[in-house]
């Protein structure tokens, strides 16, 4: 019976924080690349520093699926197989990783968090370019000045932000 209440409770945090993702990935800004401005990077470093690596990975695992079927959770409200397999559909992809990799070390003080959160936000970035440059045919130069440097502040601001507000979070949640 305990196991039944622990995988319960598992899966309410995950889809609570699927459902948080999906909101704040539509309090957007378009930009010229077609990559908008969104606070997606703050509900992944949220989402990996509150549930950790696992449970954080499936929860965008769960944005992303749902996404995938048709249900309108990605910026803009935009779905299904045009803004997975779009130019900016590389940045979708990561998403799990870079939640992934803020969870890894959650529980090792702020230091080898953030450095494992901004690691997780380079592998995002790096996924994110090379679909922007397979599909547009832009060089590395170009993707980077168009999909990366406009959001580097506001993204690492948005890590530092997730993993003291989750810090936060988990001192009053069961988690």
């Amino acid at each position: 019976m305990t196991a039944q209440k622990i995988k319960t409770r598992d899966m309410t945090f995950i889809a609570v924080f699927a459902a948080v993702l999906a909101v704040l990935s539509q309090l957007a800004i378009p930009m010229p690349s077609g990559v908008p401005i969104t606070l997606q990077t703050f509900a992944l470093a949220l989402i990996g520093y509150t549930l950790g690596a696992k449970r954080g990975a499936i929860a965008v695992l769960v944005y992303l699926l749902l996404g995938a079927v048709g249900v309108p959770v990605f910026a803009n409200f935009k779905a299904g197989a045009a803004a997975l397999l779009g130019p900016t559909g590389g940045f979708l992809w990561a998403f799990w990783l870079a939640a992934l990799f803020c969870g890894l070390k959650r529980d090792a003080g702020p230091l080898p968090a953030l450095a494992s959160g901004f690691l997780g936000l380079l592998v995002l970035y790096a996924a994110g370019v090379f679909q922007f440059i397979l599909l547009t045919g832009n060089g590395l130069v170009e993707a980077v000045l168009m999909c990366v440097a406009p959001f580097v502040i506001k993204d690492v601001l948005s890590i530092v932000l997730g993993y003291f507000l989750a810090q936060q979070i988990r001192r009053r949640l069961p988690l």
